[in-house]
């Protein structure tokens, strides 16, 4: 005879899954593994992480906010989660081989955007989610309504991402080859 488990029976049982499915859940595909990351804010676009195979990863233990994880390469990444990065410099500060150094930006290379078909505010209902937790000021309106993600102002922190009742916030990495070709006409 087969249980099967109803929806409350699921919602108790979430906080005793084993942490480990959980941060198996948040690991990258081998497959896209490069593709589909998005690194700690203070690296630059010719960072080396081929020496984060010899660290015993600091700048994931450092992390206040639980957000950076290891790759199966030992290499850093973020997975926002639920949270975001409030740039402490604290990854920075414990990175042992300059990975992560002070010297690069404080942003967090991502692309963020509205999905307009999944926003409230773009269907007329009047939101302001995604700018409130916003300190770099880069969601702005068309008046009350229409929010958009300015690029050049967003540090790429990530708390818009939770905080949007319809998941309209999405997030994609930076290739790094097209990182590569703005700096180099910059």
């Amino acid at each position: 005879m087969s249980r099967k488990m109803d929806r409350r029976g699921f919602l108790k049982a979430l906080p005793f899954i084993p942490a480990a499915a959980v941060e198996e859940i948040k690991q990258p595909s081998e497959k896209n593994e490069e593709k589909a990351v998005i690194r700690p804010p203070y690296c630059s676009v010719d960072t080396d992480f081929s020496v984060c195979t010899e660290c015993s990863g600091d700048c994931v233990s450092a992390c206040e906010e639980r957000i950076i994880y290891r790759l199966t390469d030992g290499s850093p990444h973020i997975s926002f989660g639920g949270k975001g990065c409030t740039f402490c410099k604290k990854c920075a500060e414990a990175c042992s081989y300059d990975v992560l150094s002070l010297e690069n930006p404080e942003k967090i290379e991502a692309v963020f955007r509205i999905n307009i078909s999944k926003c409230v505010s773009w269907q007329n209902v009047m939101c302001f989610s995604c700018k409130d937790p916003c300190l770099d000021n880069a969601v702005k309106f068309n008046g009350i309504f229409q929010p958009q993600i300015i690029p050049d102002m967003c540090s790429g922190c990530g708390f818009c991402l939770s905080i949007c009742p319809s998941g309209a916030i999405e997030v994609f990495p930076v290739e790094r080859e097209k990182l590569e070709d703005e700096e180099k006409t910059a």
